[in-house]
């Protein structure tokens, strides 16, 4: 069986939009696993330490038969197949890749939290997840769209229409 799977995507360092058409690619390439939609392509200034580049950031939708931690195994791969190395907590990084929503899934274990808990004050997440599914709706019943995070704020910026990760 197929489950839906969103999957942000974020990264300043060293080449941020190349690392995420990489990540993409990598991802349509997973065992037992579909690419289905990609959002357009944001840029947006950190969130914590400031002292760091700008990020930019998409959301892609997946269509697995992976288990969640199956998944994430794969994802953290793929960011360390892209030179990932965790620092400091919120810092730079080469690659960021968060496993959002699965199916309906609510998961909280050690090392995965589904929905991410940080997802719905954050919008560069929300609002590239509603360019791919606007009528998201979390496992506890709220609307993506109606989250305060939906609403793009000055530096949300456009980068590239859909399509931007084909090359």
């Amino acid at each position: 069986m197929m489950y839906p799977a969103f999957i942000g995507l974020g990264a300043n360092l060293g080449q941020p939009r190349e690392q995420l058409v990489y990540a993409v690619q990598a991802m349509a390439s997973l065992p037992d696993t579909r690419l289905t939609h990609v959002s357009r392509l944001y840029g947006s200034p950190p969130i914590g330490p400031q002292d760091q580049p700008d990020y930019v950031n998409a959301v892609a939708r997946l269509e697995t038969a992976l288990t969640p931690h199956r998944l994430l195994a794969e994802l953290q791969a793929i960011e360390n197949d892209a030179g990932r190395v965790r620092e400091r907590h919120w810092g730079p990084r080469t690659l960021d890749l968060d496993l959002l929503l699965y199916a309906d899934d609510e998961i909280r274990t050690v090392n995965l939290t589904v929905p991410h808990p940080e997802m719905v004050h954050r919008a560069f997440v929300i609002v590239p997840l509603l360019d791919i599914a606007s009528d998201a709706v979390l496992p506890n019943g709220a609307k993506a769209a109606s989250l305060q995070a939906a609403t793009p704020g000055p530096d949300l910026l456009v980068l590239a229409e859909s399509g931007w990760w084909q090359t």
